[in-house]
């Protein structure tokens, strides 16, 4: 069934028909489709602009309908333009004339952003469990791990001991923005377009605020132009989504990095790696490595929608039409994304002794060595050249810092004491590290109850 046609003396090409139409896309959004027709449905009949009667069977035959589509008595028809031809044409079969009264005071413009906020309100919040799942998790893993020592690195170098519970929380921050990101969009998200029409609202006395309550938006949007045309709230999403996946690809790619036989930091689970078809030896980080790539696949829905809206002039356009695709594919691929991370976390294996072994070597406690001298009354300038030949000479003779006898680092500087190899010891450097937000165990104990309360209040709030 077509919305319209009157207007045409020839039918359109059947190719045509298969290029405009967006049945195989929007069709995911049957049940916001109808929940929105009904709200509308209530409405006219409130208001008088059509019989109360009329009203009342419009909303049980759509009710009826959605009962029979979510049991599978009914299933879409491929051969629609979209899904609110095929929900309108559905209803007028079940209850004759009356449901063609239902399409009076809005539009399809108007209808289709409704769908979609509602869609993506559910779908905003399904995303930020699924990061609170894997925000859970690395809470527990960093809590199991608050004395695993590690290199910490710049420019993938070595550069100071951390642990690897202050690693893993540097992640739960980002995570924690990423909520913050979705959250704010929803904010955008909930406003409710109907009553728009096509672009310049309608002649009929509609009542935009009680369907707006009916379907539990938190107001209605202020210009029906904007109303009809905007996608921002789905750019946004997207945007926040593309933030996700860069996050969690970087903390594939380190991942990545600790399986190799150079790192053997960790090991990952049976359940979360592949194996080689030629080579029987190999255990791939297959899950990582998708997470990465498929990031790039996230951007581009992006960047898509960035693209198609950059021209188009008020108010709607057909352009428009391709809002869906890129979101509802990013919104899948985020959230097995997460799933499927958390679970490889969760299940992960960590070489503790191996972490500790690859932060003794790389001299990351020279800064420490430096602080030392400081600390005896050395300028920071002149211990940092100082410590850097120590450093060298280290090199040289392939030996750590605490490998060289006091006499050795007296030759350096003759502030050395006994009192240097515990301070240049790799739990002092991490624990001495007491300031706000760094590796001692003190600060992490701070970020684990910040986090374990930042899910907690998260969770209460969806």
């Amino acid at each position: 069934m077509k919305l319209w046609g009157g207007r045409f003396k020839q039918g359109t090409n059947d190719l045509v028909n298969d290029f405009n139409s967006s049945i195989r896309i929007d069709k995911i959004m049957f049940k916001e489709d109808i929940q929105g027709s009904i709200a509308h449905g209530r409405m006219l009949g409130k208001q008088g602009i059509i019989p109360e009667k009329s009203s009342e069977k419009i909303v049980d035959g759509l009710n009826e309908i959605l009962i029979r589509m979510e049991n599978g008595v009914i299933s879409v028809d491929p051969t629609s333009e979209d899904i609110h031809s095929f929900t309108e044409g559905t209803l007028t079969h079940y209850i004759g004339p009356c449901g063609k009264m239902l399409h009076t005071g809005r539009s399809r413009n108007d209808q289709v952003t409704l769908d979609l906020r509602m869609y993506l309100k559910k779908a905003q919040k399904e995303t930020i469990g699924y990061i609170l799942d894997l925000e859970t998790v690395i809470h527990n893993k960093a809590e199991e791990n608050i004395s695993t020592i590690m290199p910490g690195y710049t420019h993938l170098q070595k550069a100071q001991p951390i642990t690897l519970a202050h690693h893993l929380l540097a992640y739960a921050e980002m995570l924690k923005r990423d909520i913050g990101r979705i959250q704010d969009a929803y904010k955008r998200t909930d406003e409710m377009p109907l009553g728009s029409g096509a672009l310049a609202t309608s002649t009929y006395p509609i009542d935009r605020e009680f369907v707006a309550k009916e379907l539990g938006f938190a107001k209605v949007t202020l210009n029906s132009l904007d109303s009809v045309s905007d996608r921002d709230y789905v750019i946004e999403t997207l945007s926040a989504i593309s933030m996700i996946m860069m996050h969690l690809s970087r903390f594939s790619e380190e991942i990545i990095l600790w399986c190799t036989n150079e790192f053997n930091f960790v090991e990952l689970s049976d359940e979360y790696s592949t194996g080689s078809s030629i080579m029987p030896q190999k255990k791939n980080p297959d899950v990582a490595e998708l997470i990465r790539g498929k990031t790039g696949r996230v951007y581009g829905d992006l960047m898509a929608l960035l693209t198609v809206m950059k021209g188009l002039p008020l108010a709607y356009n057909k352009d428009m039409q391709e809002d869906k695709e890129g979101l509802f594919d990013a919104l899948d691929t985020v959230n097995l994304a997460l799933r499927t991370f958390a679970g490889m976390i969760n299940t992960m294996k960590v070489n503790k002794e191996n972490m500790r072994r690859g932060a003794a070597g790389g001299f990351t406690n020279a800064t420490d060595l430096a602080d030392y001298l400081v600390k005896h009354g050395e300028a920071f300038r002149t211990a940092h050249g100082i410590v850097g030949e120590v450093v060298l000479y280290c090199i040289q003779e392939n030996k750590c810092i605490e490998d060289l006898s006091l006499e050795k680092l007296k030759e350096f500087s003759p502030i050395f004491e006994e009192d240097v190899y515990e301070a240049i010891n790799l739990l002092t450097c991490v624990e001495e590290r007491k300031v706000f937000g760094g590796p001692s165990s003190q600060s992490v104990k701070i970020q684990l109850d910040a986090l374990e309360k930042f899910i907690e209040e998260t969770e209460g709030g969806l």
